[in-house]
């Protein structure tokens, strides 16, 4: 998959620049009936995560490329087809290819 449907992408589920740590990114977020959300980024060019802390588990998958993801300094490489959990209030950072 190169990129996500179109139906996917619906102007009014677009994550603000402002709201997001890491630049080059685009993001489209849905939220659940029951609290929960979902969002899909994709990344046009290499780069570089900040350091964050969520106050909500977060849950991802590779789909396309490599992640590498930093907690505690230590890297956790992830590729297409695999997942990772973070739990709520861990910091984190990562690289993206």
């Amino acid at each position: 998959m190169h990129d996500f449907p179109e139906f996917m992408k619906a102007p009014c589920n677009k994550i603000s620049s402002d709201s997001q740590y890491t630049t080059g990114v685009e993001g489209y977020v849905f939220d659940g009936s029951d609290g929960s959300q979902m969002a899909f980024w994709t990344c046009a060019a290499d780069g570089i995560s900040k350091e964050h802390v969520h106050d909500f588990e977060e849950y991802f998958v590779v789909i396309q490329g490599k992640y590498t993801l930093m907690i505690g300094g230590h890297k956790i490489p992830i590729v297409a087809g695999e997942e990772y959990f973070i739990p709520k209030g861990l910091a984190h950072a990562g690289e993206y290819i």
